[in-house]
């Protein structure tokens, strides 16, 4: 039996926290932003960009860049709203959601830039 690996991810130090699924993974590219952002489109999902402080990311509320892009599908406009966000906000987590409106939930969910941790 393998070894399960023990992320040091502590809430006492910001730097160390993993948010969903792809925090485990190398920092994304814009290339696989991209892809991201076409994924959530061709689901028919609702794009919506959220942001908060690296301290503050463990809570349930994140800050809207916004209103959600009710029927968004340029990939473009959407990848320059979250460039926009994180511009904007160049020490936060900026987060990236698609609203699945069938399931009312989000399909999809993640920090798409990652702020300054000290």
């Amino acid at each position: 039996m393998s070894q399960v690996q023990d992320y040091k991810s502590r809430l006492s130090d910001p730097a160390s926290r993993k948010f969903e699924t792809f925090s485990y993974l190398p920092a994304m590219s814009d290339a696989d932003i991209r892809k991201q952002v076409e994924y959530i489109v061709s689901k028919g999902w609702n794009p919506a960009i959220e942001h908060t402080e690296p301290e503050h990311a463990m809570a349930n509320y994140w800050y809207m860049w916004k209103l959600p892009m009710f029927g968004e599908t340029d990939v473009d406009r959407i990848l320059a709203e979250a460039k926009a966000c994180h511009e904007a906000n160049p020490g936060n987590h900026v987060r990236l959601i698609g609203y699945d409106n069938f399931k009312q939930s989000q399909g999809a969910s993640m920090v798409i830039y990652r702020g300054n941790t000290k």
